[in-house]
């Protein structure tokens, strides 16, 4: 009973969005990485993960998709439900997948799962300005909201694939726009993907929101990257973002503590793993 009570004075008490925003206002960078299972969320916990992100990302590296498309709901909770099994002080975010969010009254229902079933701190759905009234309906109900701009996984299809967004002036004064509406709206934390580092750092000096990147350059609030990725367990061609951890230790803890090092410190990403 009472269990954050409990644990907030604690060595490590959980990391909520008041931590959050006061890591933003401070200046500490917020190391952030996805987690699928309840193995390596504990294993993210103990190496000092401030956010775990449940991402759909888990449709092309646990479920051998080409795209997040067929990543349903039922998915979703199951494997959000798993990683809150093995967390204790991170703070725990799940995407809402494709078609979940397709009218304000339906991203509620399937925010509501994902919290009750999945046990999730907040929600993220892939945003614009067509999302605002979505977001301050689920704000209207105390749900948190991740907005997220930039490369859009879930709309490869319609934009043509996996592309860097916001390279032209319109484009990046559009997004920065959006930004700035979503969180009117009641955005709670902002994900950039795959950006222009001077659209990065503009975005997040513009809201008082945190702001996470994904190259997105490293001005944001804190770094994210999917877990198998900084590991080095992705086989193929990355995206120029990732930077493989496991190269500095065999030992996968250790490259989990060297990628938070490394975010704190600014150290990553470099200029190499952005655009």
């Amino acid at each position: 009973m009472y269990t954050q009570l409990q644990q907030r004075d604690s060595d490590r008490p959980p990391v909520t969005l008041s931590t959050l925003s006061q890591m933003k206002q401070q200046g500490e960078k917020i190391a952030c990485l996805t987690a699928y299972d309840a193995s390596f969320a504990a294993l993210l916990d103990a190496s000092g993960v401030d956010l775990v992100l449940v991402g759909d990302s888990l449709g092309m590296v646990i479920q051998g998709h080409d795209t997040t498309v067929p990543v349903t709901m039922d998915h979703m909770v199951y494997h959000c439900a798993a990683v809150a099994r093995g967390l204790s002080r991170p703070f725990l975010v799940a995407d809402l997948p494709f078609m979940s969010y397709a009218s304000p009254q339906l991203a509620l229902s399937n925010s509501v799962r994902l919290m009750q079933e999945g046990g999730a701190r907040m929600v993220k759905l892939e945003s614009g300005q067509g999302q605002t009234e979505t977001i301050a309906y689920l704000a209207r109900h105390d749900i948190a909201v991740c907005a997220h701009l930039g490369l859009k996984p879930q709309s490869v299809h319609k934009t043509g694939g996996f592309r860097v967004q916001g390279r032209e002036e319109q484009a990046a004064r559009t997004m920065l726009e959006s930004a700035l509406a979503l969180e009117a709206a009641g955005a709670d934390l902002i994900l950039l993907e795959c950006i222009p580092a001077s659209l990065g750092q503009r975005i997040t000096e513009a809201v008082k929101v945190p702001v996470i990147g994904i190259g997105a350059g490293p001005s944001t609030d804190g770094q994210i990257l999917v877990v198998y990725d900084m590991l080095g367990i992705t086989l193929g061609r990355k995206p120029r973002f990732v930077r493989n951890f496991a190269l500095e230790t065999a030992v996968p803890q250790a490259a989990v503590e060297r990628y938070v090092q490394a975010v704190k410190s600014g150290e990553y990403p470099a200029p190499e793993h952005c655009f």
